[in-house]
């Protein structure tokens, strides 16, 4: 005779629904619905925002300078390249909710490979860089940003006497900017005086966090600028 086996006490874990699956995915990735740019090996910048003249903020973190300068000047346009998820989804919500979403967006990109998609050749106005590179450390240098193949995508994509501007509160890092931007060609300082890249002042009317705490600890602020020379791309 057979064992008799009683019913199976096991308790078998209910699957989970898809919406629950999703509602995991959300907690653990509350940003992964940050605003990409779109697919595609070529991405036109007249497609992505409305404006006289466009204008590229590389990393603008919390996103105040971005903000600021759509305020102040309601004519350009104005696109943000920022790799950590959570800002680019604040600021390009914080850019709807005022009413700049049509001029002015931010994208989770990280800028080292998304300027290479970026098109036409010669159709920005101002590229913006603060206070980038925060990495010291020698097995991290392959982490900075601004290095020869970002300057000759941001040469690619400026108008001729169009501007990089650039600010850091490390007079290292300026020397180190100043030396490597001199090597491109299509470059040339636009400072205060001739033949150098520094400006005393911020001219745009717009300051990020950091500038606003460096000035307020009063901290040295080294801030360059370079025009875009020599003939528009074919």
């Amino acid at each position: 005779m057979g064992l008799r086996h009683g019913p199976d006490r096991r308790r078998r874990r209910p699957e989970r629904s898809s919406v629950a699956q999703a509602l995991v995915v959300a907690m653990l990735s509350p940003y992964q619905d940050a605003p990409r740019l779109p697919e595609g090996d070529r991405v036109d910048l007249r497609a992505l925002v409305t404006g006289q003249w466009l204008e590229l903020e590389v990393g603008p973190g919390r996103g105040w300078f971005l903000v600021e300068r759509a305020e102040a000047e309601g004519r350009l346009a104005l696109l943000g390249l920022e790799v950590r998820r959570k800002w680019a989804s604040v600021v390009d919500a914080r850019l709807r909710a005022r009413g700049l979403g049509e001029r002015a967006r931010v994208f989770a990109e990280d800028a080292t490979f998304a300027l290479q998609r970026l098109e036409p050749e010669g159709s920005v106005t101002r590229v913006f860089v603060h206070f980038p590179d925060p990495w010291w450390k020698k097995r991290h240098q392959k982490r900075l940003l601004i290095r020869e193949e970002f300057i000759g995508q941001v040469a690619r994509l400026l108008q001729v006497g169009g501007e990089l501007f650039v600010q850091t509160d490390v007079e290292e890092r300026a020397q180190a900017y100043e030396a490597l931007v001199a090597g491109e060609a299509r470059f040339a300082p636009h400072g205060d005086l001739a033949g150098s890249a520094r400006v005393a002042e911020n001219p745009y009317g717009a300051r990020s966090p950091r500038e606003r705490r460096a000035i307020s600890d009063g901290l040295p602020v080294y801030r360059l600028r370079w025009v875009r020379v020599g003939p528009a791309p074919l």
